[in-house]
């Protein structure tokens, strides 16, 4: 029998444990250029640790998933975090999962509307982009560095994930 994950709201206080929702927050605006910008505040702060690690910027460009969609890996990266914001106007689905003894256990999946990206912080289980729709590109701001910033898990029987309906 199939275990299928349910799809829930992507929201500051659900994703808290995983890392951050990077959204407008009205809490985090402030006024800047002589009142004609509103900058919305320190929304993450990307972590970058080992031999040589800096923070870098990429572009991603996903291709759409089928659905049901079998959720059979997770990945993480024990040396640093790793945001996707959505720059093609397209929702997204967010996979992640709580550390059981250096493995990922039952997965959480987070619908991410198109005005909101996540951060993941170090070491925390996720699956690898969901685009929804079509080709999306993300802005990704991760770590590169000397040391293998990848850990991967393979599940033995995958969750499956039905069609998301917005």
């Amino acid at each position: 029998m199939q275990d299928y994950l349910s799809i829930e709201p992507l929201t500051q206080a659900a994703f808290a444990p995983f890392g951050d929702v990077i959204e407008a927050d009205p809490a985090r605006m402030r006024l800047i250029n002589g009142g004609n910008t509103e900058r919305f505040h320190a929304l993450f702060a990307p972590e970058a640790a080992g031999e040589n690690a800096r923070v870098i910027v990429n572009l991603f460009r996903g291709q759409p998933r089928a659905f049901p969609y079998p959720v059979d890996m997770m990945e993480r990266h024990p040396f640093g975090s790793q945001s996707f914001s959505p720059l093609s106007g397209r929702p997204f689905l967010v996979v992640v999962s709580e550390d059981e003894d250096g493995r990922p256990g039952r997965p959480r999946v987070f619908f991410a509307r198109a005005d909101q990206g996540v951060n993941y912080r170090r070491n925390t289980w996720h699956h690898p982009l969901m685009s929804l729709g079509g080709v999306s590109d993300f802005l990704v701001v991760d770590r590169e560095g000397a040391e293998n910033n990848l850990e991967e898990f393979f599940y033995d029987i995958p969750y499956l994930i039905a069609e998301p309906k917005p």
